[in-house]
């Protein structure tokens, strides 16, 4: 390590984080079904995972109100609370277009019981998204807040709009932005800021887990990764394996949850298709439709769900075989 900046005051433990799905009823209006959601954020604890991710892009965030956000971080905190485990990690979006829109978000996020906000770049008007604004944007929203944030790293989902490493080399100097999620893909972003940071000082993680082995050789701290809404006691154990050097064993569970992982990119319906279908029961969630996405966004056709359902078979029966961690 390079750096000599301070470790943070609040840094993000490693680990596996999962951006948990949204949960709706199933009426004209789909509301935020919140005893589902309870249930849902108390089966991911049960299973092993290190934090839960609310409002991301698994989330259908955009399409979610201020309101169902910040009670969303409430149902998940009582989650953890009845199950023992009242400071297990919550990451909620704070992304909007304008600082002061984010700064808002952070600060309901920080009412409701949140850890640490998780924040895209400002994207809209992309061609006006400029070094200078991008390090004055996330500045600005750091300087305003208590609540430590974390870069999300996005391009396919922000018009393109890219961090290369030295501009967040320039923001993990900050005291209040504790670490960066990159769903860009980019492995030499990982080994380029570890190599300055060490995960007290700016904490790195993948975001997807179809990567996390090349991540922890690269020395990241884990990964927040959507299939871990549908298996996350083989994510977590893909995870514990390296950490107790079991390479040959990571290596090998890394393939099936790579192959698995296949599904989860091809959008937000066959992930919530996934959950229902392969974890919906064991968390008590019986009725399919509130695993549908949102309108006027629709659920998967009978193709797509078989595809989804053979190509994760891989994971069933290593899911199945692994106990709760609590």
């Amino acid at each position: 390590m390079t750096s000599t900046i301070a470790n943070k005051a609040r840094p993000m433990p490693p680990g596996i984080y999962v951006p948990v799905v949204s949960l709706y009823k199933a009426t004209k209006r789909q509301e935020v079904d919140y005893d589902a959601s309870y249930k849902l954020f108390s089966h991911l604890i049960r299973g092993g995972l290190d934090g839960l991710v609310l409002a991301g892009t698994n989330a259908e965030a955009v399409l979610l109100s201020s309101e169902e956000r910040k009670e969303l971080v409430k149902i998940a905190r009582k989650a953890a609370v009845d199950i023992g485990r009242p400071n297990f990690p919550i990451v909620a979006g704070i992304s909007g277009q304008s600082t002061n829109e984010s700064i808002r978000l952070a600060e309901d996020a920080l009412s409701a019981g949140a850890d640490f906000g998780l924040l895209l770049p400002p994207n809209y008007w992309a061609k006006a998204v400029t070094k200078d604004a991008l390090l004055g944007f996330y500045r600005d929203v750091a300087d305003e807040t208590t609540l430590p944030i974390v870069i999300y790293s996005f391009p396919a989902m922000c018009n393109g709009v890219d961090m290369n490493s030295d501009i967040l080399s320039e923001l993990a100097k900050h005291p209040n932005i504790v670490g960066v999620k990159l769903t860009c893909g980019n492995a030499g972003k990982v080994t380029r800021l570890t190599q300055e940071y060490k995960h007290e000082q700016f904490a790195v993680y993948a975001g997807s887990s179809d990567w996390l082995l090349p991540c922890l050789i690269g020395g990241g701290g884990g990964c927040v990764t959507g299939i871990a809404n549908v298996f996350p006691k083989s994510v977590s154990r893909l995870y514990a394996l390296w950490n107790e050097s079991k390479i040959k064993e990571s290596q090998e569970l890394q393939g099936l949850v790579a192959q698995a992982e296949k599904a989860c990119k091809e959008g937000i319906a066959p992930t919530k298709y996934a959950v229902g279908y392969f974890a919906g029961s064991a968390a008590g969630i019986v009725d399919p439709k509130t695993f549908w996405p949102r309108k006027p966004y629709l659920p998967v056709d009978g193709v797509k769900a078989a595809w989804v359902e053979k190509v994760m078979q891989s994971l069933v029966q290593i899911e199945q075989s692994l106990p709760d961690a609590v």
